[in-house]
């Protein structure tokens, strides 16, 4: 059995039968520049060269550059509750607005929501992770913000 020189398999790769490069290319080109939005979400994207914002309503498949950074936020209503073993908290069933997502970006920022209260290690509590925790402090905030629509402001844990 001969031994097989790195160089080879390279070369055989690269070389005459240029199957290499597309093996290499395409994977890196949807990894950097691909992003998906599902019907039920909207996406936030970010250019930190331009500063620039915008939001993607419509679902599918989208082509940006590899420096573009894009958050997905969910729109589907969500359960958010104040957990405590008073009966005087009640949960609220709220969704996020996507004609003031502008808005939501001034005040909150731009950053990967996912990541919100990812690593608590509260074992007492439910505890909400990733967008399901901003939307909680907005709708239990002092302020009434555009962004947030209260569907139900007595939500009841049971349902």
């Amino acid at each position: 059995m001969r031994k097989i020189n790195p160089k080879e398999i390279i070369q055989y790769l690269f070389g005459r039968y240029y199957l290499g490069i597309p093996l290499l290319v395409l994977p890196l080109f949807y990894l950097s520049c691909v992003y998906h939005i599902e019907p039920n979400e909207m996406g936030i994207g970010w250019n930190p060269f331009s500063g620039k914002l915008r939001g993607d309503t419509t679902a599918g498949f989208y082509v940006s550059p590899p420096w573009d950074f894009v958050a997905n936020v969910d729109l589907r209503p969500m359960r958010v509750c104040i957990t405590s073993t008073a009966n005087s908290y009640s949960c609220k069933l709220v969704t996020f607005d996507k004609t003031k997502w502008d808005e939501f970006v001034r005040i909150q920022g731009f950053h990967y929501y996912w990541w919100s209260n990812r690593f608590s290690f509260n074992s007492g509590y439910e505890t909400y992770r990733g967008f399901r925790d901003v939307l909680r402090g907005y709708a239990y905030g002092n302020n009434k913000y555009g962004f947030i629509k209260v569907l139900d402001d007595n939500y009841s844990q049971t349902q």
